[in-house]
């Protein structure tokens, strides 16, 4: 390492630890990562609510690393209250530990909040944005079941503190090149700013596993089950497609997406061609890739979905050696080329999405083509190497030095 790499960082993320949804799993390993290359890691969350409490290494299927330290403030009472109460002891935390090197967050109203602070008693503060509140707050309604579209004077709220952060803020995270760019577009150009996706937990393996065809077939995905993750249109594409089954791993019992993805499945008449596994532990859904013979990323057309995402499931997806049709969005395509390691189909789109799985199927060499530049390509998007990108970002920041005018990506 540098000899400036800070030596203590401040992770802040106001979720109840450990957490099974992908933001908690993102957390976790990005602050793993952090201190395998030697960083002093505190991550300060809420506490968990499972009686007993989980150990989170062994929830997330790791070995403890001494330089990773979970800190869970108490908070208690409805849900407004147990926010302000974590964003009052968050903030003592960051005024107490003003020594640090960096305080890292992706909450944008904490990253607000400690910008308010003054300089001299807070550490540098870096934000990692996964998306542009306002348009976001905006599309709630269509995005998840029970979604409720911000109002316009909640949006206002969210562009101001939006532009409070990126204009102040130390250093600047982005998940995907479109976020950064609707960004810019929106507020101009800013110095350290850094596009670094998410990453994945890899194996060793010098080659992709090989390619297994299951009688009859299985089409499979992984994740959150919102609707604008789009897995109705991955069950109306198995219902074009006679003897193929599906596997469909995630969405949590007593949510309404679980009972709403059986229910399409049901009107579809192909229940009895559907597996829900429900949700699973992250150290098990690696097995469950395995056991599919393509894996499908159904995404929908939303803001979300074209501009700002970079599914952590995509990224396992390809470490599984398995042939990918994904939604051709431009987020996705940051990660994947058509038919040089997906295969890219009309988003929404049924049939198109119905005839790129046949055709996956029913051509082994194509099949065994992509999916191992898959495989070849994901060993760019390990969790060490996004620590080394972070890295790169907060060693600029802690020193002082910034990146030209123009917002170069670190």
């Amino acid at each position: 390492m540098q000899d400036l790499t800070p030596v203590l960082i401040l992770y802040f993320a106001d979720i109840r630890f450990p957490l099974e949804r992908a933001n908690g799993i993102q957390t976790f390993h990005t602050c793993r990562a952090l201190a395998r290359r030697g960083h002093r890691v505190r991550l300060v969350v809420r506490p968990d609510t499972a009686v007993p409490a989980r150990d989170p290494f062994d929830f997330y299927g790791e070995r403890r690393e001494p330089d990773l330290a979970v800190d869970a403030l108490p908070v208690g009472g409805g849900a407004q209250v147990r926010r302000v109460l974590w964003l009052m002891r968050a903030a003592r935390r960051a005024i107490s530990g003003r020594r640090a090197d960096i305080a890292f967050t992706r909450d944008l109203g904490f990253a607000s909040l400690l910008l308010r602070l003054p300089r001299r008693v807070r550490p540098p503060v870096v934000y990692e944005s996964h998306g542009f509140a306002p348009r976001v707050g905006a599309s709630l309604d269509a995005m998840l079941a029970n979604g409720r579209r911000a109002s316009s004077a909640k949006q206002d709220r969210l562009a101001r503190r939006e532009a409070r952060v990126w204009r102040y803020v130390d250093g600047y995270v982005t998940i995907t090149r479109a976020l950064a760019d609707d960004l810019a577009s929106e507020f101009g150009g800013r110095a350290a700013l850094a596009v670094i996706p998410d990453g994945v937990r890899l194996t060793d393996a010098a080659a992709p596993p090989p390619l297994v065809r299951h009688h009859p077939p299985v089409v499979g995905y992984a994740g959150h089950l919102y609707p604008w993750k789009g897995v109705d249109v991955l069950l109306q594409a198995v219902a074009r497609l006679d003897g193929v089954r599906a596997l469909i791993v995630g969405g949590l019992a007593g949510e309404p997406d679980l009972e709403r993805t059986r229910a399409c499945a049901r009107g579809l008449g192909i229940e009895d061609r559907v597996t829900f596994a429900g949700a699973v532990a992250p150290p098990q859904v690696a097995p469950l890739l395995a056991d599919m013979d393509v894996l499908v990323l159904p995404n929908t057309a939303t803001q979300v979905s074209a501009r700002y995402t970079s599914p952590l499931k995509l990224f396992e997806y390809m470490a599984a050696g398995r042939p990918i049709v994904a939604s051709d969005l431009p987020a996705l395509r940051e990660v994947l080329k058509n038919d040089e390691n997906a295969s890219l189909v009309e988003p929404g789109n049924a049939d198109r999405m119905a005839d790129a799985i046949t055709r996956v199927l029913g051509d082994s060499a194509l099949a065994s083509r992509l999916a191992g530049a898959a495989w070849r390509d994901v060993q760019a998007y390990r969790w060490e190497r996004r620590a080394e990108r972070l890295e790169a970002l907060f060693v600029s920041v802690a020193s002082g030095r910034r990146p030209d005018a123009r917002g170069e990506t670190v």
